[in-house]
This record gives structure tokens, sequence and C-alpha cells, in this order.
């Protein structure tokens, strides 16, 4: 499982060029799955975005989390974050989890992040034509996959 996060004055999503969601300030979630995930892959992650300490303190460090600023999270599905570029100049994303299992891992995700996080999760819709706004605040991008943790 691989997430981008971004660290956002406000982010928001249309789907489908109809719906609209939006957060403040908070971590945008871009969410790739791949067949190997399971329930770890999604608790490890979860844990290390509510401890995350990417927030400035009052001193301008980043050293709070999401927690210390009571901000939300917008937790979007992305296929494309399991491309493989190596071959060829049209990417492949054959590691991409194909629906039947991302579609339950996507919305475990969703589950557990708000069962451990007590503050406000917008999602984008699986699957739908999304299109994202953000204000990138820093700019602060991080990048983490559960399959590349330190024991």
């Amino acid at each position: 499982m691989r997430i981008v996060v971004q660290r956002v004055e406000k982010a928001a999503v249309t789907i489908d060029n109809a719906e609209y969601r939006e957060i403040g300030h908070g971590l945008l979630v871009l969410l790739g799955i791949e067949d190997e995930d399971n329930l770890d892959d999604i608790l490890y992650l979860v844990k290390k975005l509510n401890q995350l300490r990417i927030f400035s303190d009052s001193e301008g460090k980043m050293n709070a989390s999401i927690q210390d600023v009571n901000g939300s999270f917008l937790v979007i599905s992305q296929f494309t974050l399991h491309a493989a570029t190596k071959k060829g100049n049209r990417p492949s994303f054959i590691r991409a989890a194909h629906p039947e299992v991302a579609i339950p891992l996507y919305e475990s995700f969703i589950e557990m992040l708000n069962k451990h996080a007590c503050i406000p999760v917008v999602t984008g819709d699986f699957g739908s034509d999304m299109k994202v706004d953000l204000v990138n605040d820093g700019p602060v991008t991080i990048i983490m996959d559960s399959k590349n943790r330190a024991f």
C-alpha cells in the first residue's frame, strides 16, 4: 500500500463533475492499493498518519501531528501510484489491485482511519472521475509505502 501525503491549507474533490467535498487545514492522502496489501498494511499506515509530525508547532518547527492541530483528512484512491515506468513510455499498472480486491481494502482504510483518528475524514469515490484541488502548505509532500518499513 502506497500513500502520498500532502499537508494542505485546504483541499477539495469534485466527483463526476457534480459532487463536491472539501476540507480545510489537514492532510490530503492519495492511496494506492496493490494485490498483496492487507489489514496489516492499513493499520501501519493509519498509525503513521495519525502520529506523523509534519505540522508546525508554536516555534514554527514540524513537530505537531494532525491530532495536535485539529486537522482533517481527505482520502482519494489513486491506482496510478503503482505505475511501473521502467519499460517503454506507457506506464503499466499491473501491480495495482483490481477493484474486487482494492474496494474492500479502500473501505477498510477509511473505516480504520475514522476509528483511530477521531477527526473528520472526507473521501473521494473509488473508481469515479475526480478532480482534486489543493493548496499545499509548505509545500510538504511525503511518500510512504507499507512494504518499506523499518523494523
